[in-house]
């Protein structure tokens, strides 16, 4: 019989090495390469790409303007004058002018054209080239006042928590400065006080800063069109009388070119490369901006630069506006039968007597005045002398 014999089966030793980190990984795998396993990001504080800022210039601007209206209404003094204000036992010397004078309930023209209103005469001919920065501080009435800072208080403040005081102060700014430029290259027969013109600046800020960070927006179309249904609503009310949409649209066309300028974003992919979190890796790029944001921001430099210089040059020289545009005015008033988009007078004077005639209702009056060349006391006549029922 053969021998029987028993073999003892052979040993498999495994080790097993304990992992202290996920890139000390066993090297057994195909083709003898090493297993990678990414590694799982660190927690990390909220990414925010971009700062958020305390709108604090937008209130203080606010309330630099309302005390300003204040400030007009004591030096205004309507009682002081006139047996026709309104609320005088009330409000003493702070009551507001008869709805005649001011339908917005504020001072008299007089009032606002020595604080710094906007006229052409001082302006130009008697070199009081400070009105195109005053007046945009003033304003003609309580309904003027809170229509503007309440817009202000809406457009400004999201504004200024995103980019800051510094570009929303330019904007606000330059922006009335443009607005009073254009202005008194059209008005010439009234004053023109008012914030609407930085105002617009605004919102032409928020529409070119959606058109140069489209990127950023997800529904684009519909921020793009309900800003633009906001801007039509407000320049279609510049077409009413005593609105001066000369200002508007000065102001609104001048904050449309800067937000090309101080309101532009980086690109995502240099933002994330800035600011990518750990365990993460971001796309590269060498550019910081769009190639369509470098040309609106040069395109944006120029037509600003061009605007404000060749409109600087014609207002110093006297150039009237309406005398090359004929249908401009037009822009800030549509004459219906409700109403008539100028108000103008037949003067005849005897020394100190004026004899004025309203051109548009036929009324007549005579009026003794100490300075025959006053023109804010003219057009209050004339305006209150049209006012009258036919």
């Amino acid at each position: 019989m053969g021998r029987s014999s028993t073999r003892e089966p052979p040993m498999l030793e495994i080790k097993v090495q304990h992992r202290r980190d996920t890139a000390q990984l066993g090297s057994s795998s195909v083709n003898n390469q090493p297993l990678s396993c990414p590694r799982r990001p660190s927690p990390s504080p909220e990414f925010k790409p971009y700062k958020d800022w305390d709108p604090w210039l937008v209130h203080t601007i606010v309330f630099t303007n309302v005390l300003l209206f204040l400030i007009s209404m004591f030096i205004n003094n309507c009682p002081e004058h006139s047996n026709k204000c309104i609320a005088p036992g009330f409000l003493k010397r702070f009551a507001f002018e008869s709805m005649k004078i001011n339908p917005l309930l504020g001072p008299a023209p007089a009032t606002l054209l020595k604080m710094g209103a906007l006229e052409f005469k001082k302006t130009v001919e008697e070199r009081e080239e400070w009105r195109i920065v005053t007046c945009m501080w003033l304003h003609a009435g309580v309904f003027h006042v809170m229509a503007n800072m309440m817009g202000l208080v809406f457009i400004g403040s999201r504004l200024e928590q995103e980019f800051g005081f510094l570009k929303i102060g330019l904007i606000y700014e330059l922006s009335g400065i443009g607005g009073s430029l254009l202005s008194s290259l059209f008005v010439r027969t009234s004053i023109s006080v008012g914030a609407s013109g930085a105002l617009f600046g605004l919102l032409g800020g928020m529409v070119s800063e959606l058109l140069t960070n489209w990127t950023i927006y997800a529904n684009k179309f519909a921020a793009l069109s309900t800003l633009l249904i906001i801007v039509l609503i407000n320049i279609a009310v510049g077409i009413l009388p005593h609105v001066d949409n000369y200002a508007h649209l000065g102001g609104f066309f001048t904050g449309f070119f800067l937000g090309f300028i101080v309101l532009i974003r980086p690109q995502f992919k240099w933002t994330n490369q800035k600011h990518v979190p750990p365990g993460y890796i971001a796309p590269t790029t060498t550019s910081k901006y769009k190639s369509y944001q470098y040309v609106l921001l040069i395109l944006s430099v120029i037509v600003l630069f061009v605007g404000f210089t060749v409109g600087l040059v014609m207002l110093f020289h006297g150039v009237d506006g309406n005398d090359y545009c004929s249908w401009c005015h037009y822009l800030t008033c549509i004459p219906t039968p409700l109403w008539t988009c100028e108000v103008r007078c037949k003067l005849e004077q005897l020394h100190k007597q004026m004899n004025m005639t309203c051109l548009h209702n036929g009324k007549f009056d005579s009026y003794t005045l100490e300075d025959a060349n006053d023109i804010t006391e003219l057009q209050t006549l004339c305006l209150e002398l049209c006012s009258q029922m036919s």
